[in-house]
């Protein structure tokens, strides 16, 4: 197997293992959670190094993920006071404890080949070279398994608690009732991406790690409101945007974590721009529509009250205080629709336009 082919396997398994938490942190709105626990577990990790002295010590994995829960509950507990907004909780306690690590780091593993940018940036071109040998057989990547079985970790923890995550996700308080602990479903996703994000380090450092995490599920998000979708629509998206990432970054010879990254964001601004139902141009072709909606009948109810006299097509615009091309857009549909009469008198309204007043009037007592 080509090193291209392993580049590309590693990148798709771990975005896939990022995808399956990230959608539920999506839902919950702790997008920036994400980014805070991904830089916090550094001190789990110089902690449990400084404890073992093994790099390659399963305890740094445990120690970011105790971390990583750490981090949530110091922000919840921020939070709960009510005295700071949650985006400046999650920022104090992230800056704290990163901090932290930073200090540990810099004292007592300066020597140490825990370089942070290493642990940031990632170099997912470098991944192959660690390989898993048994009995002196090349069996591929070390990288490769590791990434493998986070994701089917995450993956039974999601298939498994699904309906539990997605009640606690969308009513916490019908899971209480229901004797569900929306506590102990937060903090297990906590523990999930705390995992995840520390056995991503080598391969494609934290900031893939944020941008797998979360741009693929937000742009699922403008797609679909069904929650299983989400999930496969984030994945494929995940998928699309690791081969297009490795390509572009061949092509240029760039940063492959930066390419995918880059590949991430273009995917969400094209949904976020021309989405079906939640897209920026078709949700102003929607506001637009609602306004001349709402136009519409507002000169129909403006004409009705004002019977028996006739207005003036010119005094509409000063009346309504529309600007005259408005006022011209909306008589000239309305003619168009056979509701208005307009004359040398003025305008009056047609049989049309009296059907169409009482039922704007039913639409509005069936609201009240």
């Amino acid at each position: 197997m080509s090193s291209g082919i392993e580049i590309q396997l590693i990148a798709i398994i771990v975005a896939l293992s990022c995808v399956l938490p990230g959608v539920f942190l999506v839902l919950r709105r702790l997008s920036m959670l994400v980014e805070s626990i991904t830089h916090t577990i550094l001190l789990g990790i110089v902690l449990a190094f400084l404890i073992t002295h093994d790099l390659n010590s399963p305890f740094l994995i445990i120690g970011a993920a105790l971390v990583g829960v750490l981090t949530s509950w110091l922000t919840e507990l921020l939070s709960k006071s009510r005295l700071l907004s949650h985006d400046a909780c999650t920022g104090v306690v992230f800056t704290l404890l990163f901090s932290i690590a930073v200090i540990l780091l810099s004292k007592f593993a300066s020597k140490v080949h825990l370089c942070t940018d290493a642990v940031f940036m990632g170099e997912l071109a470098f991944a192959p070279l660690n390989r898993l040998l048994v009995s002196g057989y090349d069996l591929g990547p070390v990288a490769l398994y590791v990434s493998g079985v986070i994701l089917l970790v995450n993956l039974f923890i999601v298939v498994l608690f699904f309906k539990e995550l997605k009640l606690a996700t969308f009513d916490p308080m019908l899971a209480s009732v229901l004797g569900l602990s929306p506590v102990v479903m937060h903090y297990l996703l906590m523990t999930i991406v705390s995992v995840t994000a520390v056995g991503s380090f080598q391969s494609i450092g934290s900031i893939l790690v944020i941008a797998f995490m979360i741009g693929p599920p937000v742009t699922a998000y403008l797609l679909t409101d069904n929650l299983k979708h989400m999930i496969l629509i984030s994945a494929g998206g995940a998928i699309l945007n690791s081969i297009l990432g490795y390509h572009f970054a061949h092509m240029l010879d760039v940063s492959l974590a930066g390419s995918m990254s880059c590949m991430i964001g273009v995917s969400f601004l094209l949904v976020f721009i021309f989405a079906p139902q939640r897209g920026m141009l078709s949700m102003n072709r929607r506001r637009r529509r609602q306004k001349l909606e709402f136009a519409k009948s507002t000169l129909l109810f403006h004409l009705y009250n004002h019977e028996p006299r006739v207005e003036r097509e010119q005094s509409i615009a000063r009346q309504l205080n529309w600007s005259a091309e408005f006022s011209l857009l909306v008589l000239q549909i309305l003619k168009k629709e056979d509701k208005l009469r307009i004359s040398a008198d003025g305008v009056r309204l047609s049989p049309m336009g009296y059907e169409q007043l009482k039922q704007d009037q039913q639409a509005i007592f069936n609201r009240l």
